[in-house]
């Protein structure tokens, strides 16, 4: 009984929130690079020096010039550029995972860092170098590395030439990355994710068009992205067919306010249209017939190529993903008082607690997320991102009692561990967010905290970066060393 012997027990990161090194290494201009602290849907400016020694400021919207190099204006801040400083803290960050005993550590690789511009004709080696210490270092200390190969952001140069992901152009050119790392790392890394949050991605920043309320430009736009996991999916299984490739999802769990039918019917709608479409193609290779009438109802036809059905059908994934935080409260009534969650609002549920940021807080609804997965998809999952923000307090004498996220966690590995146990759910692993403290992908504050390794960085990006350990530190290494049966 109990969770698999091999469970894959560890933490989770994103390289636009974590890895910083924004133009080390030869890496080009991601579309996070141009996020500055406290908005991440504003053009933001970042500041260029070209040839001839003169100084411009450029949009997101503009490519740097042959010859130009990008220098940091004092004046703005961009969080994803150091961010936590994984490329320069790499060794002592993965020393302190191994010292919790983690057995798998999920992390983005950062396209623009393989191909800085995206469509380059050979990748960048050093870049390439950087990720091979990565996964070396992972693999001396008996760690999985779990690697999403694009986590909310996309060459810049892509966005401006191609408008991203409209252009059927940026298939091949994802496709042409995804061979290169599996190709390089092939022997390395066995679990794999195409896109975080695909059901996410609808703005510039992640999907490099410019104009993302054009439905017709938006769902092309995410055609030919689960086209891209696809073929990524497909190149994977050819190198190396020992590859577990899944999907990544953010799984809000729904709940109808009442018992009103129509309460269920708008449910059923939010659901399709949130989450479940991207599932269905990625686990069953298809658009859906409740996708196609709406987009028949929405006069959106697809521009498609033949050999788009096989593209899909044969792209199936092996695993399912997914983040879940909070559940939330579907209404039909105008009177329903409004809650915060995960950048969706709906109905306050009188029935849970929430977080400092209004988001509810529903252990069980992991057990019920779980088990619906299960059941309509059968394939293994894993949850990939859970966990608590909030603001941490450091002592005089330097701990942090962080025993609001040691509950947290508990009350949900306690659900988790129902699902495998009474309800015979396969679940491969747990990695909760931010196992170290990350910047926010949104606002670039640092007070919204996750992890059990504190990073000394304010909302302003000043700070030492020195890590240290939470108290949720020995808790977790106790968790894992109990393959999840000490969670006191």
């Amino acid at each position: 009984m109990g969770f698999p012997k091999d469970f894959l027990w560890g933490g989770a990161t994103a390289a636009n929130q974590y890895e910083g090194g924004y133009l080390s290494g030869g890496k080009g201009l991601a579309t996070s690079d141009f996020i500055t602290a406290g908005s991440m849907t504003e053009p933001r400016m970042i500041v260029i020096e070209l040839e001839n020694g003169e100084r411009k400021a450029i949009n997101r919207f503009e490519d740097v010039p042959s010859g130009a190099r990008v220098v940091i204006d004092e004046q703005l801040y961009y969080p994803s550029h150091t961010a936590t400083d994984f490329y320069n803290h790499y060794e002592e960050d993965i020393k302190l995972f191994a010292e919790m005993g983690f057995k798998g550590f999920r992390m983005s690789m950062t396209w623009s860092r393989i191909f800085p511009n995206g469509d380059d004709a050979t990748p960048n080696e050093e870049g390439l170098a950087f990720y091979d210490k990565i996964f070396d270092l992972c693999g001396a200390y008996g760690i999985e590395p779990i690697v999403t190969l694009n986590h909310f952001d996309l060459p810049n140069h892509l966005a401006v030439t191609y408008q991203g992901w409209l252009d059927r152009k940026t298939i091949d050119f994802f496709a042409n990355y995804c061979k290169v790392v599996f190709d390089r790392y092939k022997d390395k890394v066995k679990y794999w994710m195409t896109f975080n949050e695909i059901n996410f991605l609808r703005d510039y920043s992640t999907l490099g068009i410019t104009d993302a309320s054009d439905l017709t430009k938006q769902n092309q736009a995410i055609y030919h992205l689960l086209l891209g996991s696809a073929k990524g999916v497909a190149i994977g299984h050819a190198i190396n067919p020992e590859f577990k490739i899944g999907l990544m999802i953010a799984n809000i769990l729904f709940y109808p306010e009442t018992c009103n039918p129509n309460d269920s019917i708008r449910m059923m709608e939010l659901e399709r249209g949130f989450k479940d479409f991207y599932y269905d193609v990625q686990c069953r290779g298809a658009y859906p017939n409740y996708k196609l009438k709406e987009l028949e109802r929405d006069h959106v036809e697809l521009k498609k190529v033949p050999g788009d059905d096989e593209i899909l059908k044969n792209g199936t994934v092996d695993f399912i993903g997914f983040s879940y935080y909070n559940s939330t409260v579907v209404s039909t009534s105008a009177e329903s008082e409004q809650a915060g969650g995960n950048q969706f609002g709906a109905a306050k549920n009188p029935y849970l607690e929430a977080s400092e940021w209004g988001w509810p807080i529903d252990p069980s609804g992991l057990r019920l997320v779980l088990n619906r997965l299960y059941d309509k998809y059968q394939l293994p999952l894993m949850i990939v991102e859970n966990g608590l923000g909030a603001i941490d307090k450091v002592e005089e004498d330097g701990s942090i009692h962080d025993d609001y996220r040691i509950d947290y966690l508990r009350k949900h590995i306690t659900e988790m561990k129902k699902a495998v146990e009474i309800d015979g759910v396969e679940l491969w692993g747990y990695t909760p967010w931010g196992c170290i403290d990350l910047i926010s992908a949104g606002t670039g504050e640092m007070k919204k905290r996750y992890g059990f390794i504190h990073v000394d960085l304010d909302d302003e990006g000043k700070g030492t970066l020195k890590r240290r350990k939470k108290d949720s530190f020995e808790w977790y290494r106790k968790v894992i060393a109990s393959n999840g049966e000490e969670l006191s």
